[in-house]
């Protein structure tokens, strides 16, 4: 699980719009952490994760400011996350957890491994101002699908069965908002959903989520 400084960097290589404030020590330190790091003759850094390579070349400012660089690093990341076991023939079952600043994907057979991460497109100002909204509306305020719903459900695309965590209820839950967006626009998606669950997930550790999240597979 990262915690600090590794998961500030990996959130500002996941950040939209692209962060041009990512220190290169910083990749370093979490490429070094993450995975296996071999210095180069010529100076870069070949980086192996999970039968993965990647290789890095030493920013020439203390910034990563290159939004190629960046998006290299984040599709790195993407495609090196540990599979999911595929030794039977059940469904894989997945963990979305949701609120109003994120989303997380979780493989719940995977222990430690880490969550995809689906931030809106603007984490601080993600509401449209809809005085006549009847849609999924939250007072005055209505979540725009296009900023964080839409990259959700691409994320969801390739998934088996899906359990959803959330806060709240009603409005006040981005769960609930987002499963009857869901329905409404990937049927096909909503229909995976075995269930969904209210939880305090700010008092709970990923690996709390995790068991939470097979103990209700084991009962349902």
């Amino acid at each position: 699980m990262l915690t600090g400084s590794h998961l500030r960097t990996y959130n500002t290589i996941f950040q939209h719009p692209v962060s041009h404030n990512l220190d290169w020590r910083h990749v370093r330190a979490l490429f070094e952490y993450l995975a296996e790091v071999a210095e180069q003759p010529n100076g870069n850094l070949k980086v192996t994760r999970n039968g993965q390579s990647l290789v890095l070349h030493p920013a020439r400012t203390k910034d990563v400011a290159e939004t190629d660089e960046i998006m290299a690093l984040r599709h790195f990341l993407e495609r090196s996350e540990t599979a999911a076991p595929t030794t039977d023939k059940k469904e894989t079952q997945w963990l979305l957890v949701i609120d109003h600043h994120e989303a997380r994907l979780f493989c719940i057979e995977i222990s430690g491994g880490l969550p995809k991460q689906i931030l809106p497109h603007k984490p601080d100002d993600y509401f449209r101002h809809a005085h006549n909204s009847k849609d999924f509306s939250r007072g005055q305020e209505k979540p725009d699908p296009n900023s964080f719903f839409e990259p959700v459900a691409k994320a969801l695309k390739a998934t088996g069965q899906i359990l959803i965590f959330g806060t709240g209820t009603g409005t006040s839950s981005e769960m609930d908002q987002f499963i009857a967006w869901l329905k409404l626009h990937h049927p096909e998606l909503a229909a995976r959903i075995i269930g969904s669950l209210v939880v305090d997930e700010h008092h709970l550790t990923d690996g709390q989520l995790l068991e939470k999240a097979r103990e209700f597979h084991s009962i349902h």
